[in-house]
């Protein structure tokens, strides 16, 4: 056989392996709203940047009729393309071929990708779409998984890991999505969940659908087990495409450089206006983070989970920065134990990949309540303590309002290793509001009085006049400056400027115990 006879067989081959299921499987794949395997790629990566490795793998089950199963591909496309001219590793299966279900060769297809993509020091991208385990491979599928969980654990730190579910994740398949960085679902058609309805029902005999039990919103919203909630598949690539732009590729490089049209000396003078004069009014920090951030970058995480705690990224001057804020229209900005494993991910996420932390504190303190209590609020709160204490990338505070007891010291306070901490006129940080304090502290005085509610209203006041603002916190240092709201843009972008070469670090250990 000759060059040209072996070329065609290539391509024949080649063009097999690029049908996966066949055009019957394929339009099945189109008709429930879902792309297949390679045009979820294409429209992920660069356009013609992507290189396949792996398409001719086979597997090697004989068992229960798989020896006459042809699987091309494997049931799933690996390989390496750009994402705005910056490479990455991607792993994308293949609904068609079987259900996208992983065997043992399946597996090795995405740990080889892992592999490279830890090697190249890029993103590892997985689109899951996967009926499950091959039930046909038995333990070689199993071990398949675990393969894969090892180099999720191994590699996390060391490259962004991102999941994107694009179909169904069920089972052992999921914890792989849990053990990445970022969790994408599409709305109505991704669905995530260990045990199935059926077999909920048969256990327990609670009787629940696929949308109701793992769908994207439920992830999104309840579970926190995703990040981002996507109307369709191309606005879900379109979004993580957005997001690699905020990080950089490993945990040896610094965030990509935006350059900006944003004046880095903007003042916003509107701001005085958005934090009410009574300190018991909700405001909408959103306002606060996009009025000082670079017009329009403001990419929120997690945006439908745990809200009293915004969190997500943006640019300031063009340099990506993670933004952590209270806010006070939910929950008055109290942390309780979803927002503080919330924000705390999210900041053990900015200080492996050196992305430096501005928080906003609007805080009356950690929830109250015999649930948070029982649901152990104080070990998760200690999550966000651990997580801002361990972080040695630059840390600015701007303190908005309230800063009280606890909360005040989780918020990135100077005593969590704050860097530069700011704070409003509108600051108040004590260790609790002036109605609590007074209560106790002038409780003999108030309750010998002529009139109570007088002498009480007269006390709280006395307490806010003295310690409810924030120059008692800056006679001490522990608030380097009291600044006009108008300034922080300008102010909190110079801090950022002046510690671009910060150097801390931490003393040597294998790894801390983080109260998880």
């Amino acid at each position: 056989m000759g060059i040209e006879e072996r070329l065609i067989e290539l391509k024949e081959r080649r063009n097999k392996v690029r049908q996966g299921g066949g055009p019957e499987r394929i339009e099945k794949q189109h008709s429930s709203g879902k792309l297949t395997a390679r045009e979820r790629i294409e429209l992920l990566l660069d356009a013609g940047t992507f290189h396949e490795i792996g398409g001719f793998v086979k597997h090697r089950c004989v068992d229960f009729g798989m020896d006459k199963e042809v699987a091309p591909g494997e049931g799933v496309v690996t390989g390496w393309g750009l994402v705005e001219g910056r490479p990455v590793c991607v792993s994308s299966q293949d609904f068609t071929v079987i259900g996208g279900s992983l065997g043992e060769m399946h597996a090795s297809k995405i740990v080889k990708a892992m592999e490279l993509a830890a090697k190249m020091g890029c993103p590892f991208i997985a689109l899951n779409d996967s009926g499950g385990a091959r039930i046909q491979e038995g333990v070689d599928a199993l071990r398949g998984y675990g393969d894969i969980f090892y180099r999720n654990s191994i590699y996390s730190g060391v490259i962004p890991q991102i999941s994107v579910i694009m179909g169904p994740c069920a089972g052992g398949a999921v914890y792989s999505p849990a053990l990445t960085d970022w969790v994408f679902m599409v709305d109505k058609t991704s669905h995530m969940f260990i045990t199935g309805p059926q077999v909920i029902k048969a256990v327990t005999g609670e009787e629940v659908d696929f949308e109701r039990l793992g769908g994207a919103a439920v992830h999104n919203q309840i579970s926190g087990v995703a990040h981002f909630i996507a109307q369709d598949e191309r606005t879900c690539l379109a979004m993580v495409r957005r997001l690699l732009g905020y990080i950089p590729s490993n945990n040896a490089e610094e965030p990509p450089f935006v350059q900006s049209t944003d004046d880095p000396r903007r003042l916003e003078p509107g701001l005085r206006e958005v934090i009410p004069d009574d300190p018991n009014k909700g405001y909408d920090m959103h306002q606060v983070v996009e009025a000082v951030v670079d017009s329009g970058s403001f990419m929120e995480v997690h945006a439908h989970y745990a809200t009293n705690i915004i969190v997500g990224f943006a640019r300031l001057g063009g340099r990506s920065v993670g933004v952590i804020a209270n806010q006070p229209r939910v929950k008055a900005g109290c942390l309780d134990i979803d927002a503080s494993d919330k924000a705390a991910r999210f900041i053990r996420f900015c200080d492996c990949f050196n992305v430096p932390v501005l928080t906003f504190a609007d805080v009356p303190g950690y929830l109250p309540g015999v649930g948070q209590e029982h649901g152990g609020i104080i070990r998760h709160g200690a999550k966000l303590l651990y997580a801002y204490s361990e972080a040695t990338v630059p840390k600015v505070t701007v303190i908005v309002r309230k800063a009280y007891g606890g909360a005040y010291i989780a918020m990135c306070s100077r005593h969590l290793g704050g860097d530069v901490v700011y704070a409003l006129p509108t600051a108040e940080i004590a260790v609790m509001g002036p109605e609590a304090a007074a209560n106790i502290i002038f409780r003999n005085y108030i309750k010998e009085s002529a009139d109570p509610e007088a002498a009480r209203k007269e006390k709280i006041q006395e307490f806010r006049e003295k310690f409810a603002n924030p120059y008692v916190a800056a006679a001490r240092g522990y608030v380097d400056d009291v600044i006009d709201p108008a300034e922080i843009r300008p102010k909190v972008i110079s801090a950022f400027e002046v510690l671009r070469t910060k150097a801390e670090t931490r003393p040597a250990k294998k790894h801390g115990n983080m109260p998880v």
